[in-house]
């Protein structure tokens, strides 16, 4: 008998595409005002914390782990560059949409085999950890990777609630 093997989606997908589609109808709904919000005056602004959730997905999922479209690269292009002003309400829901759209696809087509491939950190990030006079970054398990995206996702979707909630804009539910 063999042993059948289901595609990540079957684990991952189902949850975090409703979180994806949460988030997305919520950052929608924002105006650019409520972006340059924070929660605290020492706290990074909505808007942020939307830019370090997409910078997140694409630095692990783009630049690590090799997934890429040409939204991918330009969106890289942006989280990279020092001078990025924030983007508006329909960029950042456009870069939410593209970036989920890469991983959605990475999920329905890995296997709980992949899972177990190591992935070696960008040259590039070794260079830069280096001339910071960090210590260079260890490969990960594509498992490792997956999980924290989703766990980066989830804090910075926590920090957003309260930011929002503390606004009295409804926050994003996946119920």
């Amino acid at each position: 008998m063999t042993e059948q093997v289901y595609p990540l989606a079957t684990f991952y997908k189902p949850g975090w595409e409703n979180y994806q589609h949460a988030m997305v109808k919520t950052i929608a709904s924002l105006s650019s005002e409520q972006l340059a919000r924070s929660v605290a005056p020492h706290g990074v602004s909505i808007g942020e914390l939307l830019a370090r959730m997409i910078g997140t997905r694409v630095n692990w999922f783009f630049a690590w782990m090799g997934e890429e479209n040409a939204a991918m690269a330009a969106i890289d292009r942006w989280a990279s560059s020092d001078e990025s002003a924030m983007p508006a309400v329909a960029e950042l829901v456009t870069m939410f949409e593209e970036t989920w759209h890469v991983i959605s696809r990475a999920l329905d087509r890995w296997t709980p085999a992949d899972l177990e491939q190591l992935i070696a950190p960008p040259a590039s990030q070794q260079a830069w950890r280096r001339n910071h006079g960090q210590e260079e970054e260890p490969s990960h398990t594509r498992q490792w990777i997956v999980w924290h995206v989703m766990e980066q996702e989830i804090h910075h979707g926590g920090e957003l609630s309260l930011a929002l909630g503390a606004y009295g804009v409804d926050s994003f539910y996946t119920w």
